[in-house]
C-alpha cells in the first residue's frame, strides 16, 4: 500500500463521514501494515488459539477458532502464518479455508487483554498446515476485553454439532450470560485492495450487553473503539454477517450466521 493510497475501503469511509470522524487516514496508514511487525509475529505464534473468519461454500460468514499445540503457529516471515490447524468436525467453516479464502484472523490474550487484528488470504496448504498471506495488519486497544486466564485442558470427544434456524432454549442462555462475542463481516469489490476480504472483530461489554429481542434476532450496542469502523463499513456494503459465543468454562462454541443491519436512530 503506497502512502497516499487509503486503508480503507468505500463503506468504511462511508460510516468515518457520518460520524464527523475526520484525518484518521494520516494515522491509519501508520499502523495498518501489508506486513506483520516483529511484535505481532510473536504474539500471534505464542498463541494456543487464533479466532478466524471466512466464508462457506454458499457464501455466509461464519467465526470459528483455531487451536492446537505449543508452536501451531509459526511465521517464516513478516508476510506468512503457517497454521497447523484447521477447523474441527461438524464446524460451520470445516472444509472452507482451502487456497484462495479470504480469511480475517483475530489474535486475542485475555490475560493481558492485548490484540491484534491480521486480514488476508490462504495462500495453499502444506503439510496439513494453511499457509496464510498477510494483506492487512493492525493492533487494537484492550478496550472491553474481559480478562481471563486459561488452561489446557484433556482433550474430549467431539460433540454432534446441532444445526437450526431458530435459537434454543440453551442458546439463548448463552448469550443472555455473555460478556464476549466475535463477529465476521467481509467485503470484496472488483480489483484488488489490501482492504477487501474478511474481518474478524472482539466485541465486548456487561455481561447481559447482547439483548435477545427474538428467536432469530439479536440487538447489540456499538461502543465507541479505535474509529476504523471495519465491522459497520463491512455491514454498510455486505449487510451478512457471523457471530461466535464462546463457554469459556466447557469450550463449547455457538456459531450464527445471518444478516445484519446498522441502526442509526440515537433514541435506539
Amino acid at each position: 500500500m503506497s502512502q497516499s493510497e487509503s486503508p480503507f475501503h468505500p463503506g468504511e469511509r462511508q460510516v468515518q463521514a457520518r460520524l464527523g470522524v475526520r484525518d484518521i487516514e494520516d494515522w491509519a496508514r501508520k499502523v495498518v501494515r501489508p506486513y506483520l511487525p516483529e511484535q505481532h509475529r510473536a504474539f500471534h505464534t505464542a498463541l494456543p488459539f487464533l479466532v478466524a473468519a471466512a466464508r462457506d461454500a454458499r457464501g455466509r460468514p461464519w467465526v470459528t477458532l483455531l487451536t492446537g499445540p505449543d508452536g501451531f503457529v509459526t511465521s517464516p516471515d513478516p508476510r506468512t502464518l503457517m497454521i497447523g490447524a484447521q477447523p474441527v468436525l461438524g464446524d460451520a467453516l470445516e472444509g472452507s479455508l482451502g487456497a484462495g479464502a479470504d480469511v480475517g484472523i483475530l489474535g486475542i490474550e485475555p490475560a493481558t487483554r492485548r490484540r491484534n487484528r491480521v486480514n488476508g488470504r490462504v495462500a495453499g496448504n502444506a503439510a496439513g498446515a494453511i499457509v496464510f498471506a498477510v494483506g492487512q495488519s493492525f493492533g487494537n486497544c484492550p478496550q472491553h476485553i474481559t480478562e481471563r486466564s486459561w488452561h489446557l485442558a484433556q482433550a474430549a470427544p467431539l460433540a454432534d454439532a446441532r444445526h437450526g434456524n431458530r435459537l434454543r432454549k440453551s442458546a439463548r442462555r448463552q448469550i443472555e450470560e455473555a460478556d464476549t462475542f466475535f463477529i465476521a463481516t467481509g467485503h470484496r469489490a472488483r480489483g484488488e485492495h489490501e482492504s477487501f476480504g474478511m474481518d474478524v472483530s472482539h466485541r465486548g461489554g456487561p455481561r447481559g450487553f447482547v439483548e435477545i429481542e427474538d428467536d432469530a434476532t439479536l440487538l447489540v450496542p456499538d461502543y465507541a473503539g479505535n474509529n476504523h469502523f471495519n465491522t459497520l463499513g463491512n455491514l454498510e456494503l455486505d449487510p451478512r454477517a457471523g457471530l461466535l459465543f464462546v463457554d469459556f468454562a466447557s469450550g463449547g462454541v455457538l456459531q450464527l450466521s445471518g444478516r445484519a443491519e446498522v441502526v442509526w436512530d440515537p433514541a435506539v
